[in-house]
């Protein structure tokens, strides 16, 4: 019986930067073996530019994403839910695990500063990796 694919919804406001860039790391680092979501509590109209150059950077593609509405279903189905600065707007249920990335937020920001915020999700991403998958 093949193993469970774990399931990462991450969440940030507008679901424009931080949640995208995460979510691209995750998609790349994890592969087939976890399954990548990403929502806002208050979607922007699209994807923040200046992140998807970033991302770019390190040779992924988020360019042709979306921002997506946050809904109670996308958190229900999640075994992992990491939110990015959107305080009480993530509904709370039981048995999952919840885990709060304190990170500046790119909006607005050249690539200058928004290259420190991208490693830092790398590596964070990285090290959910290796929890989530263990070798």
């Amino acid at each position: 019986m093949p193993e469970p694919v774990p399931t990462v919804l991450f969440v940030c406001v507008h679901n424009a930067g931080r949640s995208q860039m995460a979510a691209g790391f995750l998609r790349d680092i994890g592969g087939e073996r976890i399954e990548v979501r990403s929502a806002g509590s208050l979607p922007a109209e699209e994807i923040n530019p200046v992140a998807v150059a970033a991302m770019a950077e390190r040779g992924i593609d988020i360019a042709g994403e979306q921002p997506k509405v946050l809904t109670v279903d996308a958190v229900r189905e999640s075994d992992v839910v990491i939110t990015m600065g959107c305080g009480d707007a993530c509904p709370i249920f039981p048995g999952k695990r919840y885990e709060d990335w304190a990170l500046a937020d790119p909006a607005g920001q050249g690539i200058e500063a928004v290259r420190p915020i991208r490693d830092d999700i790398e590596a964070r991403i990285r090290a959910l990796v290796a929890e989530l998958l263990p070798a």
